[in-house]
């Protein structure tokens, strides 16, 4: 898509606010073409186009943060000089969750549903999963985790061998986690409107901080994690590339990548812990 040349890797650094809004531009632009052309496959040709629209700048942001370790100095912490790519990333995925959460509350329920039928399903196959009633949280918590670290490992794997691949698993994740966003602010508005009507405003702002409260609490740290380890698959395949084998810079790669993968797992345990025995205090 020609609208990543508005917004350098550089300027995007600057100001990831823009990268927000070209993420919410490219979810909405994917969800027009995916019901316009593909309607009987949307759910999956959206997050498709999402993820070739964006990977001119999702390179073009790990070629930049490759050459980072090419410039490092001793004393330099190796994963903080990321940080700031890593905020691309996220506003990225952020915006790509809002538009279609958006979406999906405002569009017609037929058009919903075939716009995230994939999404629907795998919804409906986590949720009739043992609930922490049926099992201990630790038990419970043992699972949240083994399958985030699944998808960890799939996000470092697909960074690897395809460069930039991660960004399809996360985008597929945003689309999940914004339909269970969009399907819990639909059904609570719904149930607003039916006892209440339409004059109290407050509560219909609650249902969405509700909403952010309860799939976000945790979902942040989840993201956070898949998009370190990507970042980590991604900076080792570039060094490949460009047959950087040999020689102390490609030590400091693999140590930089190992980092960020030490780091990831640790934010997968902090949001199965968050999941498991924070957000169910309130839901």
């Amino acid at each position: 898509m020609v609208l990543e040349a508005l917004v350098g890797v550089k300027e995007a650094e600057k100001t990831p606010f823009y990268v927000f809004l070209l993420g919410m531009l490219y979810a909405s632009v994917a969800i027009f073409l995916s019901l316009w052309i593909f309607q009987s496959e949307a759910s999956l040709i959206m997050v498709f186009l999402m993820v070739f629209a964006s990977l001119p700048l999702i390179y073009k942001t790990q070629s930049f943060e490759a050459r980072k370790d090419y410039d490092f100095k001793p004393g330099d912490n190796l994963t903080r000089i990321h940080i700031n790519g890593l905020k691309i990333f996220m506003y990225l995925f952020l915006g790509f969750m809002v538009a279609m959460a958006v979406w999906y509350i405002f569009l017609p329920a037929d058009t919903v549903y075939n716009l995230f039928s994939s999404q629907i399903g795998t919804i409906k196959s986590i949720n009739s999963s043992p609930s922490t009633g049926q099992v201990t949280s630790w038990n419970f918590l043992s699972t949240i985790v083994l399958n985030n670290l699944k998808v960890l490992i799939l996000s470092v794997l697909f960074s690897f061998f395809y460069g930039v691949g991660a960004l399809f698993i996360l985008s597929w994740n945003a689309s999940v986690i914004s339909a269970a966003m969009g399907n819990f602010i639909r059904t609570n508005l719904a149930n607003y409107a039916s006892t209440i009507g339409f004059s109290k405003f407050g509560a219909y702002l609650q249902v969405f901080s509700l909403a952010l409260i309860r799939y976000m609490t945790h979902g942040l740290f989840e993201i956070l994690a898949y998009l370190v380890g990507g970042l980590a698959g991604g900076l080792i395949s570039i060094a490949m590339i460009n047959k950087h084998f040999e020689g102390e810079h490609f030590k400091f790669i693999i140590k930089d990548a190992v980092d960020l993968l030490i780091f990831a797992v640790i934010l997968v345990f902090v949001a199965g812990l968050i999941e498991v025995f924070i957000t169910p205090i309130f839901f």
